[in-house]
């Protein structure tokens, strides 16, 4: 029996939450309550469905199409056991694995917890809480001006933080 998450819903397909067609896994639960949230209702932890991790391989195996798949939320973070599990499957696959946070790459890194494993299992990442003063409806993939798009590989080998060419 494969790992349980804890999701709010799933898209199968999209081209907004990252580069290329993505599969896109809601988190259930948060505690940023981040002023003008764009999913207020995954903000209950006991919220959503509880949903196997081989459940959502299976349905992203059905599209030949997908490049990669993406956390949103809620906060993924909040369930690093699961969805590092989801990360590390999917990119067996070959899938891409982007993530969005609220907490930062810094606050992350200092994380000695399986929220640490989950940054390393993931491609991408958009860090930072939404801040409603600072939206854009211009910025690719965020929401708010202080968010950035972190390519984590690069900034792993590189022991600093390298921004997407995506942004």
């Amino acid at each position: 029996m494969s790992e349980k998450v804890r999701i709010a819903g799933i898209v199968k397909e999209s081209i907004v939450d990252g580069p290329g067609i993505r599969f896109v896994v809601f988190a259930q639960g948060c505690g940023h309550h981040c002023d003008g949230c764009h999913n207020p209702a995954t903000h209950n932890f006991n919220g959503g469905n509880l949903v196997e991790v081989d459940a959502i391989i299976n349905e992203m195996k059905k599209n030949p199409l997908l490049d990669g798949i993406t956390f949103s939320g809620g906060e993924p973070f909040e369930q690093p056991e699961a969805f590092c599990e989801l990360a590390k499957r999917s990119k067996e696959l070959g899938y891409h694995v982007m993530a969005y946070t609220g907490y930062t790459y810094e606050t992350l890194l200092e994380k000695k917890d399986q929220r640490l494993r989950l940054l390393e299992n993931t491609d991408l990442l958009v860090d930072g809480k939404f801040e409603v003063e600072k939206k854009s409806l211009m910025l690719k993939f965020r929401g708010s001006q202080n968010q950035r798009i972190i390519d984590v590989n690069q900034s792993r080998l590189k022991n600093e933080i390298m921004l997407s060419e995506i942004n």
